[in-house]
């Protein structure tokens, strides 16, 4: 089985090590951090990423503009999104077709169960890394 690399885009510190710790330490997936959607845009490109989690109320780039720019990119276009944010209720069916959502976890999140939402969402098999 080969291991996921997740993306993940967040402008707080706090989310990001407790997001990343879960994915590592529970799913043995592989974590590349953004602080920022430009820096997401950039390493994006370089990891080819398998799924990228998104904070919807990101700073600096509107999430929508990240999404449009992420999705008009051949080498980026087809990485499932999941949105991760407090603030993504206002999300409507529409927007998340239009911009290829594949799902939304309201924050605050269970850091224990995050890596079998995801998977959920995105439709992979979830094998803790205790049972591999």
């Amino acid at each position: 089985m080969t291991t996921k690399t997740i993306l993940l885009i967040d402008d707080e510190l706090n989310v990001r090590e407790v997001v990343e710790l879960c994915l590592k330490d529970l799913a043995g997936w592989n974590v590349v951090t953004a602080d920022s959607p430009l820096d997401g845009l950039f390493k994006a490109t370089l990891a080819h990423p398998d799924a990228i989690v998104l904070d919807f109320s990101i700073r600096g780039m509107n999430s929508l503009r990240f999404m449009n720019q992420l999705r008009s990119n051949p080498k980026t276009q087809a990485i499932p999104v999941v949105v991760l944010s407090a603030k993504a209720r206002w999300i409507d069916s529409q927007i998340l077709q239009q911009y290829q959502v594949a799902g939304i976890i309201l924050k605050p999140f269970d850091p224990v169960t995050l890596p079998i939402q995801i998977t959920t969402i995105l439709g992979w098999d979830f094998m803790p890394i205790c049972d591999q």
